[in-house]
């Protein structure tokens, strides 16, 4: 083929303007950045969650173990509840002065959470004001990562050409796999590295200790990057705007659509690989670091499968893949919890293979179905605070709500809670139209 066709292969005219349909050197760096600083969010958040019954002891009264772990999902459940203030007030900041600039801002707020749980005296030291530093930090965390996804999800869609968006969001669930997978492999480092005692002592610390660091590598990487020509072209055309104004008075639908599409994604995603390895060494006896193994295979094939899910979304469509999730979880439900109840190490590891292969229909999805809701000037925010609000109330109290329900004998209640999820997604996805069709962003 002659260069001049390699050339004319190599981009598409959309709207009167010439886009590359592959992702350019430039782009590649933008979506490297901008999923590194999410796989941090996740990373800490997958270390608290995973942890939690080693550390929960350290922080609340001695006692009952099931009540310590509790309370410390609990304080886990709170900083999703300051998740949509930080979407409100970074989203903000990100449409008004750029992607780029929230994502410093965000990956410093979580780095500076992590140190802070790393170093907090335990309750035997200070007493009650152990829990209080816990919920604070945990407080800045979710205020950061209010920020951080929407912010993510913008500057990587719309460094992405048009037939890619699904394929380039993708990685931003990568990462999020990636954070996940660090968190169980760093869990899983410390635990057969260390003896119990030593992890109730400092083992736990070390994690939240990494999380910092890596943060500040991320920080220096989003440093170096630059800002997406979309919010360029926005930003040239110099109208002021106030954008969640603009947003709940233009964009309601939009939001309202966000929310439908993030209850079932939330609840299976924290149910089946943030909680998992919690749940069933809690529930089932079985020990942590094989339920953290298990749990780390599965979010490998997770992460393998997310880019060709994206792909295969770009090319038949949001809606075809999102329905093989939302059907596959409502079949897959009933049968999954109930082998769990009294399984072990193999029968935990299938449950969460199913369910990765599951999920990729939601996540390789629904950073360019969110994006694709919106137009520049509010994208972020339009993806954020009702994303936020959403995990907030569905997302962050999943893993309280199932473990509190095995906690009584009702596990084989779960299920219904997952259909129920599935139920809003299916309604949802079928009401709004194919973004994949769309061939460019506003």
């Amino acid at each position: 083929m002659p260069a001049e066709e390699n050339i004319v292969a190599a981009v598409d005219t959309v709207g009167g303007v010439v886009r590359p349909t592959r992702i350019t050197r430039k782009g590649r760096k933008a979506i490297f950045a901008g999923a590194l600083g999410n796989a941090i969010e996740f990373l800490d958040w997958g270390v608290y969650s995973a942890l939690a019954p080693v550390f929960a002891g350290q922080f609340f009264p001695s006692g009952n173990t099931v009540t310590a772990f509790l309370s410390t999902l609990a304080i886990f459940a709170v900083g999703f509840f300051v998740r949509p203030v930080g979407a409100v007030v970074l989203g903000a900041y990100a449409d008004r002065y750029g992607r780029k600039r929230a994502l410093a801002l965000t990956v410093t707020l979580m780095s500076a959470g992590g140190f802070i749980i790393a170093v907090c005296p335990t309750y035997e030291r200070i007493g009650v004001l152990a829990p209080v530093v816990l919920l604070v930090a945990r407080l800045v965390q979710g205020f950061s990562a209010g920020g951080e996804w929407p912010s993510a999800v913008s500057y990587i869609v719309e460094s992405a050409p048009p037939r890619r968006r699904a394929f380039a969001g993708s990685f931003q669930q990568v990462s999020t796999a990636a954070g996940v997978l660090l968190a169980s492999l760093l869990g899983l480092v410390v635990t057969s590295a260390l003896n119990e005692a030593q992890m109730h002592a400092f083992g736990w610390r070390i994690a939240f200790a990494v999380v910092a660091a890596l943060g500040l590598i991320v920080l220096w990487l989003r440093s170096r990057t630059q800002e997406t020509e979309h919010f360029g072209n926005a930003e040239l055309s110099g109208k002021p705007h106030g954008p969640v104004k603009t947003l709940f008075a233009e964009h309601k639908l939009g939001l309202l659509r966000v929310v439908g599409i993030t209850v079932p994604g939330t609840i299976l995603y924290y149910l089946w690989i943030t909680n998992m390895p919690g749940y069933a060494s809690t529930t089932t006896g079985l020990s942590l670091d094989k339920a953290l193994l298990a749990n780390s295979l599965a979010v490998v094939v997770f992460m393998l499968l997310l880019p060709l899910g994206g792909l295969v979304s770009d090319r038949l469509g949001r809606r075809s893949t999102f329905m093989f999730f939302l059907v596959g979880f409502a079949v897959f439900a009933w049968p999954a919890y109930h082998l769990l109840d009294g399984g072990g190490f193999w029968t935990l590891l299938l449950v969460e293979l199913v369910g990765v292969i599951l999920l990729v229909g939601n996540s390789a999805n629904v950073a360019a179905i969110y994006a694709e809701l919106f137009p520049t000037p509010v994208r972020t925010s339009g993806t954020g605070i009702p994303y936020a609000a959403a995990v907030a109330v569905f997302g962050g109290t999943a893993p309280y709500f199932t473990t509190w329900l095995a906690s009584i004998g009702q596990q084989d209640k779960i299920w219904i809670y997952v259909v129920a999820s599935v139920a809003v997604g299916v309604v949802t996805i079928m009401t709004m139209p194919d973004g994949a069709k769309k061939r460019a962003l506003d």
